[in-house]
């Protein structure tokens, strides 16, 4: 049995089907009771016993809504007290390099910590700038990394990975940086979308500061403000201009461009919705 948390965002969601098709035995973990979903909780810790019963690996994703390693301690003192054997945590690229005075991914950097130490057979996974960020794209585009490139990465690809790291032998104490097959900067994403779907696609600009005032001005927990404002910043110097044959390398395949991602899921834009850029 492998239980997945985060179970029904991107990445957990397609490493639920590619599994289940493998003829895997699938626990599929979330807050919110639903059909084939295992309710649990990272706050209640006899949730967490009753999730782990019977299973031998986990893929921990965990997304709190303020940064905090607290969840992914949480998940794996249950894994080792319910004798789970594998654990494969998501986190992101870049964490826990230095930047001026913060770490980036800093409450990764403790996840992974953890998840090396904690006696089970682990591997991590870093991947880049996710394709179906751009889902999030608003009128205008607010462009927060400027002409900074990124490898933007599939999250199909993603749980392909994760999927392969679970069920096949050779990843253990393994740390992969995930990556698409080119480097992208928004406006590039922003060309890539215009010529798919056939319509203007335009983005502005944005400050940095102006960004964290508008993050705390809707409310957003101040640590998560420096947390994101620190990774785009990151960014934005350049310091995600990073591909690796990782993908590929594990996939057997080329890593999927985020033109074709942007084609699989041209009817997720609708047919007269606007990006502009």
């Amino acid at each position: 049995m492998i239980l997945i948390t985060g179970a029904t965002g991107t990445v957990g969601s397609h490493l639920a089907r590619r599994l289940t098709a493998r003829g895997e035995a699938v626990r599929a973990m979330s807050r919110n009771p639903g059909a084939d979903l295992f309710p649990a909780d990272f706050d209640d810790p006899s949730s967490l016993a009753a999730a782990v019963t019977g299973v031998r690996a986990v893929f921990l994703l965990t997304a709190p809504a303020s940064p905090t390693s607290r969840h992914d301690l949480a998940m794996l003192e249950a894994a080792r007290s319910a004798g789970v054997t594998t654990v494969v945590k998501l986190s992101a690229i870049g964490t826990g390099e230095t930047f001026g005075d913060r770490v980036v991914g800093a409450w990764h950097q403790e996840a992974e910590q953890a998840v090396r130490s904690s006696g089970l057979s682990w591997t991590v996974l870093r991947p880049s700038s996710f394709a179906s960020n751009v889902l999030r794209f608003a009128n205008p585009v607010h462009n927060t990394t400027g002409t900074a490139t990124q490898g933007v990465v599939d999250p199909r690809d993603v749980a392909a990975v994760a999927a392969e790291v679970l069920t096949t032998r050779g990843h253990a104490g393994r740390t992969y940086t995930l990556t698409g097959p080119d480097l992208l900067s928004l406006p590039d994403q922003a060309a890539v979308l215009e010529s798919v779907l056939e319509r203007p696609v335009t983005t502005v600009d944005v400050p940095l500061d102006v960004v964290r005032e508008q993050m705390l001005r809707h409310g957003t927990p101040e640590a998560a403000v420096d947390a994101a404002v620190t990774g785009m910043a990151w960014a934005r110097a350049g310091h995600n201009a990073v591909l690796t044959e990782d993908v590929p390398r594990i996939l057997g395949r080329p890593a999927t461009t985020f033109a074709t991602w942007v084609r699989d899921h041209r009817d997720a834009f609708g047919p007269t919705r606007t990006v502009s850029r």
